[in-house]
């Protein structure tokens, strides 16, 4: 279904004069020094509903609009809101083609709601939430519209699976009988970007696991067992009543697709400590490696070409394999930023000749253009 813009606002909705609207815009000028650029959370004020389309009064920076899929996808909130009301709405472009703000409810909600998560951290809020599904290493739980994952380490003792032999299937039907189950439990780690929410049934914390922690700095060096693993990382039990996560950037130098698959659950590894923060360990398997850009840093410079092998396409553009663990990025922006142009000119696994324009190999990034033929 094709979207249809609109053009101009009509006078059916429209207000002269709007409640609190000066307060209201006073506080976003002052909270808002700059124009809103695409990402940022504004406020403003609904001067009009039409069709599929709502329009917001965002002050000096002009009038926002709400329209085709983002409408749809807010459409019960907006129904609710009327002219005059303030609203909250994030920006997913600073400036469509007919000059609006282009503006999200739906996006706003969810930053809100990954706030919220964030807030629940520091003051260790408990939520009693229904167990939705189960894996081998864990429960599935919903908050607010958010999935998110409670490992099985991170299960009270009654809860726990108990199987003698460790069988992952044994303990897959153990979890399983805790779907539909309220728990209570609290989040222990919240990234939007990475879209990770993790929960603990376990007390944020005690004497006991405080005593355990201390034991540790950053820097150790730990064995443990891998205990579940997830889309962002794999969990390790360090020993009995202590487990550390290895976030996905923290497996290996090189690109890592699925951390499951390359460390299932029970395999033994050894990690560093990079971070202790209120009583959770963070580890790296790749800082006990070499960094690879370290033996780059003076083989290559801005404007050398180079051959690489297309590794992965993303959001931004496509991931180039110049040496193993060391990838550079090629732009969308150089194919017109039509993700089908990138993938028609570029195809997986396959090797071609690039162009470096930028190599910082302090900050690991390097960025291609296609050599000139």
């Amino acid at each position: 279904m094709t979207e249809e813009k609109p053009e101009t606002i009509k006078d059916t909705e429209k207000v002269d004069s709007l409640p609190g609207e000066k307060g209201v815009m006073d506080t976003v000028v002052a909270k808002t020094p700059f124009p809103p650029s695409t990402g940022d959370i504004v406020e403003g004020v609904v001067i009009a509903k039409e069709g599929t389309a709502a329009y917001i009064d965002l002050g000096i920076f002009g009038v926002g609009i709400i329209y085709g899929r983002e409408y749809l996808n807010a459409r019960d909130i907006i129904k609710k809101t009327q002219i005059g009301d303030s609203i909250a709405a994030k920006v997913v472009d600073a400036e469509n083609e007919g000059g609006y703000v282009e503006l999200s409810l739906r996006e706003a909600k969810q930053a809100a709601f990954w706030n919220e998560a964030e807030a629940a951290i520091k003051t260790k809020t408990p939520y009693e939430l229904v167990v939705r599904d189960a894996n081998k290493g864990g429960l599935m739980l919903e908050w607010k519209g958010l999935t998110g994952f409670l490992p099985a380490s991170q299960l009270k003792p009654e809860h726990y699976p108990r199987v003698e032999d460790g069988d992952k299937d044994k303990i897959a039907l153990e979890l399983k009988k805790l779907i539909g189950e309220k728990l209570e439990v609290s989040v222990i780690a919240a990234d939007a970007e990475e879209n990770k929410l993790i929960f603990s049934e376990k007390p944020a914390s005690s004497p006991e696991r405080e005593k355990i922690v201390s034991k540790y700095e950053v820097g150790d060096v730990v064995e443990g067992e891998v205990t579940g693993g997830v889309d962002f990382g794999i969990f390790v039990k360090i020993e009995e009543g202590l487990e550390g996560l290895i976030h996905i950037s923290e497996i290996d130098w090189a690109l890592v697709e699925n951390p499951k698959e390359l460390y299932p659950q029970g395999t033994k590894v050894q990690a560093k400590i990079i971070e202790i923060k209120d009583d959770k360990i963070s580890l790296s398997i790749k800082a006990l490696k070499e960094n690879p850009w370290k033996k780059v840093e003076e083989k290559y410079k801005k404007g050398d070409t180079v051959q690489g092998v297309v590794i992965k396409f993303n959001r931004y553009g496509a991931l180039i394999s110049i040496e193993e663990g060391v990838a550079g990025l090629i732009h969308v922006s150089e194919f017109e930023n039509s993700s089908d142009k990138l993938q028609e000119a570029l195809e997986l696994g396959k090797t071609y000749d690039f162009e470096i324009t930028l190599f910082e190999p302090n900050e690991q990034k390097m960025t291609l253009v296609l050599a000139k033929k």
